[in-house]
């Protein structure tokens, strides 16, 4: 198990996923990636769902994984049990995907200036 600094904050695993192929390989995937989430306290805060866009162009599905920090969600991706189910999504979808640290309850908009 990892341990946490005192400093480190959630790091969220973000895919905007385009031309989902729904099929045998997909379901495959989402059948066994729940169990590659656990041993990294991986969880879903977001999954596809209904969206009202406000700007710009917007198509496909979001995907936000919630990790207690970013080695949490690193050790996650590398491992060989969500290696091993990655070509299932990826044979069958496009898009991108990130690695990205959330921010402190505190967090002001011009935090980004210092």
């Amino acid at each position: 198990m990892f341990v946490l600094e005192e400093d480190d904050m959630p790091t969220l695993a973000i895919a905007k996923l385009r031309n989902v192929n729904m099929g045998p390989e997909i379901a495959e995937y989402l059948e066994r990636i729940d169990a590659t989430l656990t041993p990294f306290e991986g969880k879903f805060v977001v999954h596809g769902g209904r969206y009202e866009r406000l700007e710009g162009d917007w198509d496909g599905d979001l995907i936000a994984i919630e990790f207690p920090d970013r080695a949490h969600a690193r050790a996650w991706y590398d491992s060989p049990a969500y290696r091993e189910i990655l070509p299932l999504r990826t044979r069958n979808s496009d898009g991108e995907v990130v690695l990205i640290d959330t921010v402190d309850a505190e967090h002001r908009a011009t935090d980004v200036l210092r």
